[in-house]
């Protein structure tokens, strides 16, 4: 059992999750972390702390009792919730032609004002409105791009990191125009990015330092966890996203 789905269970479990038993960490599992954390006197963060998890652990019968009962738990991931939920999403890719991705276009309709309205088919880039959608859905509390679907503009987003750790944001220039993905790692000369409409799909790909313009952090994403992940030079190097 991964981690994402461990935490739906214990929260169903102690009566604090109303929403879909999957294993998505979203609003659902953020919602049911501040009740329980409320409910213990915990601090209330709606995320995953050491604390909470030593609480959710505990049998919900015998809470109350001297008597705990602990229940095991899978490892905390080094990657970040939004990194996370994204690798759900790996080989994901555009319908070509007339017809759309209705998941694509899910992501889209979540937004809602001009972007819904902008966004009509999925042979618009589509890169920011990824980074956007898998942001929105861990953090809702983040502040976002005024405009997500410009690539560009994610290179104000959150705070600056000098040294890239796995979710890092991590922004592209391309020939007219830009990209926008996560740091999953990198070798000498790429860096190896998760992202959506590369390729036409979400995959991992090598896309060159030189191009890079900007490594931020989410502001309520935590701090990051570790430092520089060095992987082989193998895989698909992309060149333009568009």
């Amino acid at each position: 059992m991964d981690f994402d789905t461990w935490l739906i269970k214990r929260l169903t479990a102690h009566g604090v999750y109303g929403a879909a038993q999957d294993t998505a960490h979203g609003r659902g599992v953020i919602a049911g972390l501040k009740a329980f954390q409320k409910r213990f006197e915990l601090p209330v963060t709606g995320t995953a702390t050491a604390a909470t998890i030593e609480f959710l652990r505990r049998d919900p019968q015998v809470l109350g009792s001297s008597l705990v009962i602990f229940n095991g738990r899978p490892e905390m991931p080094v990657e970040p919730v939004w990194m996370r939920d994204a690798r759900r999403y790996l080989g994901l890719k555009e319908i070509p032609g007339a017809k759309s991705n209705s998941t694509i276009m899910s992501w889209a309709k979540r937004f809602g004002g001009w972007v819904a309205s902008f966004y009509g088919n999925d042979d618009i880039p589509w890169c920011g409105l990824a980074v956007g959608h898998w942001i929105a859905a861990t953090l809702p509390e983040e502040k976002l791009p005024s405009n997500p679907l410009t690539a560009m503009n994610w290179s104000t987003f959150g705070r600056p990191v000098s040294v890239p750790a796995l979710g890092a944001i991590l922004v592209f220039k391309r020939p007219g125009g830009g990209h926008v993905g996560f740091y999953a790692g990198e070798d000498r000369t790429h860096y190896h990015v998760l992202g959506g409409n590369q390729a036409n799909s979400v995959s991992i790909t090598r896309i060159e330092k030189v191009r890079c313009q900007a490594i931020r952090w989410p502001t309520t994403g935590g701090e990051p966890v570790g430092g520089p992940v060095c992987l082989s030079a193998a895989g698909t190097t992309s060149r333009n996203e568009a």
